[in-house]
């Protein structure tokens, strides 16, 4: 077993490996402008209707002027970046060592990759730099980071953004679920907060819900800082 001072020099070294990923992550992506993260499975295959639907979503990201952030993995994620780098736009991984994510997606601009040790640094950099959010369907992971996200504009810890839900069939579910029983039996949360985020299967409407949010306004340009 260990001694006390053998574990305090551990844990000062762990703090400086912390410090480091994120001031690496902080000097990359106040670089690379306004972005939207894109959460989904890594398990999902190439011609899978919702890898489809991502790179296209980062396409049309993209010609909106967005850059595109993803987990920088496999599936959605690559999907994501994919539609970004064939779209010319700014397609950002950030990675992280799993043990079925083994590498990460050729379509991340090689400036723009981020390697990850610690996933709550992870989670920092997608929430901070992000404008928006689009989740497409995907395992624990992609509820957490969902959920992340959601609990941080409710609680007001960052600016309320888009946060979209592609897949109407996937998620109408845990909707209904969050109504019943989280609302209207438990009354855990407010009923306004089923307003903080949008179900759709339409990517336009993916597109449009982004745009009409931001409007005539330049709050996209800005990190949220609060975090």
């Amino acid at each position: 077993m260990k001694k006390w001072t053998e574990l305090k020099g551990e844990n000062s070294w762990t703090l400086f490996k912390v410090i480091a990923e994120m001031v690496d992550g902080f000097e990359v992506l106040n670089r690379v402008g306004p972005c939207i993260s894109i959460f989904g499975s890594a398990r999902t295959k190439p011609g899978d209707l919702y890898y489809e639907k991502a790179s296209e979503i980062g396409k049309r990201l993209t010609d909106e002027g967005y850059g595109v952030i993803t987990g920088g993995g496999p599936g959605i994620m690559e999907a994501g970046n994919k539609g970004a780098f064939d779209a010319k736009g700014v397609s950002v991984g950030l990675s992280i060592d799993l043990p079925f994510e083994q590498s990460y997606n050729k379509y991340i601009d090689f400036d723009k990759l981020l390697k990850h040790r610690y996933f709550f640094v992870r989670k920092v950099m997608f929430v901070k730099y992000a404008q928006g959010f689009v989740v497409m369907p995907g395992g624990f992971g992609t509820m957490d980071e969902f959920f992340e996200v959601l609990t941080l504009v409710q609680t007001k810890k960052i600016s309320r953004v888009p946060i979209i839900l592609f897949g109407v069939e996937y998620w109408s579910g845990l909707r209904d679920w969050l109504i019943k029983t989280m609302d209207q039996e438990y009354h855990y949360i407010n009923p306004n907060d089923m307003d903080l985020f949008h179900i759709t299967d339409d990517i336009e409407s993916v597109i449009y819900h982004i745009n009409t949010f931001y409007g005539a306004r330049d709050d996209r340009y800005k990190p949220n800082y609060e975090l």
